[in-house]
């Protein structure tokens, strides 16, 4: 029996990971990550960085990828909540454009597995969040690449109600358009 529930999406590799809690008047106790498990349940990944980011409320990170180094992560926020989104960007690929989006939190405990040909982002919902995530390759800056977070022809449907401002940084500012990187 395993502790956690492997739930596909419309989205050849992109996985819900929901963990089994165990929970009492002292609190819980939950695996996050277990080798040979993930392999049982779809994901057979060797991962070799961990990363962590503090947000707050409006603040959007994305939408980025590596572009020769190409990333596989698995997400999860462990303080507040945030819609996480993952958008196809293999060339070729049937659901080229298409997105997943799913609400992670330190209540609901999900994590998301995006394999590597997508580009990655999430919003802030709660006042304040922490994201911390695993990567299956090492980020190189040279290597950065992103797409809008707005871009039509995506067309990621955010929870905006209740944020006043969308905060991006300066390069999410300047990202390109999907009909730009499937040019390149």
């Amino acid at each position: 029996m395993s502790n956690f529930n492997f739930i596909k999406t419309d989205i050849n590799g992109i996985i819900i990971v929901e963990p089994k809690v165990f929970g009492d008047n002292r609190g819980y106790f939950m695996e996050t990550y277990e080798e040979r498990k993930f392999a049982e349940g779809g994901i057979d990944v060797k991962f070799v960085q961990d990363n962590q980011s503090k947000s707050t409320k409006g603040v959007l990170r994305g939408l980025h990828f590596q572009k020769t180094h190409p990333q596989a992560k698995l997400v999860r926020v462990i303080k507040g909540t945030v819609y996480d989104v993952a958008v196809d960007i293999r060339k070729g690929s049937k659901t080229f454009g298409k997105y997943v989006g799913v609400i992670l939190s330190d209540a609901n405990k999900k994590q998301l597995f995006i394999p590597r040909g997508f580009a990655h982002g999430f919003l802030v919902l709660s006042d304040e969040a922490e994201f911390v995530y695993k990567c299956d390759d090492f980020y190189y800056p040279e290597d950065e690449g992103g797409i809008m977070w707005n871009d039509t022809a995506i067309g990621i449907n955010w929870p905006l109600d209740g944020i006043e401002t969308v905060m991006l940084s300066e390069k999410d500012k300047k990202q390109i358009s999907l009909s730009d990187l499937s040019r390149c």
